[in-house]
């Protein structure tokens, strides 16, 4: 027996889908599907990194801040600049759908968008980065800073690449 809806294939049942997802829905239901799951990712990493730019832009105003080495200060404006990026990147989506919106071109934005929030991801693992050297770096020496931030660097590597990598690679391709 096959199931037929309008506007999508028959698949009979006990066939292996098409796309290995398991998932009857149309072109469109599927760009949509991944509009959704993808804004929906941006919204977490939103939160944090208002929350890490809204630091950042608050320390010049400190009194400790005019004490920061030569070093730091660079480490500082290099994490400034990183957490500006992060967030055009992140929001970058939203602002490519309003001019996009009702244009049928909702494939191009969930292409463009998925490259922007991967791009968006590695921007906020090097602010991080860079906001752990700042800080490691003034509480306990530029070494302790340097060590803590390639810990974290390494963390990022480790838990943002390698385990989702490894995870693919042990899962059979599609047929």
């Amino acid at each position: 027996m096959s199931t037929t809806r309008p506007g999508r294939s028959t698949v009979p049942e006990g066939a292996p889908d098409p796309d290995g997802d398991g998932r009857d829905e149309t072109p469109t239901e599927r760009l949509d599907r991944n509009w959704s799951e993808l804004l929906q990712e941006l919204r977490v990493t939103q939160t944090g990194i208002q929350v890490l730019a809204g630091f950042l832009l608050t320390l010049p105003f400190q009194q400790r801040f005019a004490s920061l080495s030569p070093f730091l200060h660079g480490v500082f404006l290099v994490a400034v600049a990183l957490s500006t990026t992060t967030t055009v990147l992140v929001v970058a989506p939203v602002s490519a759908h309003r001019i996009l919106f009702r244009r049928h071109e909702k494939d191009v934005l969930v292409r463009d968008a998925d490259r922007l929030a991967k791009a968006g991801l590695v921007a906020l693992a090097l602010t991080v980065v860079a906001v752990v050297l700042l800080i490691y770096g003034l509480v306990g020496g530029t070494l302790v800073g340097v060590v803590a931030s390639g810990c974290a660097l390494i963390l990022f590597l480790v838990v943002w690449l390698l385990v989702p990598v490894r995870a693919i690679r042990r899962t059979p391709p599609p047929r």
